[in-house]
């Protein structure tokens, strides 16, 4: 355990090619030797304030279990194959099961479910992810955030410990074929609302955290469909003394990460908003961002839908036919609307994560409802005339599902 804590104290420097895993749960560093103390105050120099509103907070210090690797090999039943839940470029995500009160390894019938990540030994860039995850989620925590609880370094050993989020990833269902509910008009909304409180209260933080890796796959979701933000390996700490943007390497996901991070390695905190505007347009068309299987000139959903999304007509032609044409007309033209502004090719042009939220709010009081369908459409609840388009069809994701 001793040479650990180099790694925590180190700078961090990330970047990766954006297939990370993903789940977490809060929590702080226990005091097993004297060096966690030092850890401890690494930690609250470095991000040194403290934050609290209604809604979350920014801890002084990491509040993480420090798991041993036993504990973690007992609790996934040895890392059995029968336990992952997904795998991604930081290695693969376990399904765990530890005692409720002390974190020790439990049963699965009497222990409290959690989602262990585990390095992959040939991951160098992974190692610094896994310092990242720690550095921010081992203070941040928001009711819209995967809550980290511990984390376990031993040896070449490096794993994270986070709340199991039930539902898995929003990318699992809107883009899965067979394997999930399709999503109501109402909990995709809901689910908006809830990452974007979570990217705001990132935004608004004494020391602004950049989050750099917005996509449908890092938003989890829980039993009750609230949507929790995970995978912190790309974070950044926010510019300083009055500056416009951070230069940094440039990493992230294609598709998502915004056009003057990807051209000059400027990142501004409003390129975490058009991160959020593309998984926005994602939700209401039910396609992926980037799909190559799609016909010419339609492989760019953004480029390709841009036109369109001005139009109420020609928005209800794209909107995603699993909707079946239950969903407000004009909640979907504003959100619509809203989407084009998050796609603003200058980041001062786009609106702040709190006004974000607020019009997401406002779409989700609005009840229109589209008029009935036909007598004899053999699909219940489809909009009149919105008819099941071949650029609908769903098509296979290589993504994990965690």
């Amino acid at each position: 355990m001793g040479n650990c804590c180099c790694f925590l104290g180190a700078k961090v420097e990330i970047g990766s090619p954006g297939t990370s895993g993903n789940p977490s749960r809060e929590v702080g560093l226990s005091s097993h030797n004297s060096s966690n103390a030092k850890t401890s105050q690494f930690f609250a120099n470095k991000l040194g304030i403290e934050e609290v509103n209604s809604n979350g907070k920014i801890l002084e210090s990491p509040n993480l279990k420090e798991f041993t690797y036993l504990e973690l090999k007992s609790a996934t039943r040895n890392f059995r194959p029968d336990t992952v839940l997904g795998e991604g470029g930081f290695g693969r995500v376990f399904k765990g099961w530890i005692d409720e009160k002390n974190y020790g390894p439990s049963r699965p019938s009497s222990g409290m479910v959690v989602a262990v990540k585990r390095l992959d030994a040939e991951s160098l860039q992974g190692v610094k992810e896994w310092q990242s995850e720690v550095n921010f989620l081992g203070r941040l925590s928001h009711p819209n955030l995967v809550r980290l609880l511990g984390y376990c370094c031993e040896d070449k050993e490096f794993l994270l410990v986070y709340e199991f989020v039930q539902r898995r990833s929003l990318e699992n269902h809107l883009f899965r074929r067979g394997s999930a509910q399709p999503l109501s008009w109402d909990i995709r909304i809901k689910i908006a609302i809830g990452a974007a409180r979570g990217l705001a209260f990132l935004h608004t933080s004494e020391k602004q955290v950049i989050y750099r890796d917005f996509k449908a796959a890092n938003i989890l979701l829980d039993g009750d469909y609230n949507a929790k933000i995970s995978d912190f390996g790309l974070a950044k700490n926010g510019p300083l003394d009055g500056d416009s943007h951070v230069t940094t390497r440039v990493m992230g996901t294609y598709g998502y990460a915004a056009p003057e991070y990807v051209s000059t390695g400027h990142l501004y905190i409003k390129s975490d908003v058009y991160g959020f505007g593309v998984v926005l347009l994602e939700m209401l068309t039910g396609l992926k961002a980037i799909d190559t299987n799609r016909p010419a000139g339609q492989h760019n959903l953004m480029e390709w839908t841009k036109p369109l999304l001005s139009s109420r007509r020609k928005l209800t032609a794209i909107m995603d036919p699993k909707l079946e044409g239950v969903f407000s007309e004009k909640g979907a033209l504003q959100a619509a609307q809203l989407v084009l502004r998050c796609l603003e090719a200058d980041p001062r042009k786009r609106p702040s994560m709190q006004e974000v939220l607020e019009i997401l709010e406002e779409v989700a009081a609005m009840k229109d409802r589209p008029k009935e369908t036909r007598t004899g459409n053999n699909q219940p609840g489809r909009q009149k005339g919105h008819q099941r388009s071949p650029i609908h069809r769903q098509y296979g994701t290589g993504a994990r599902a965690y």
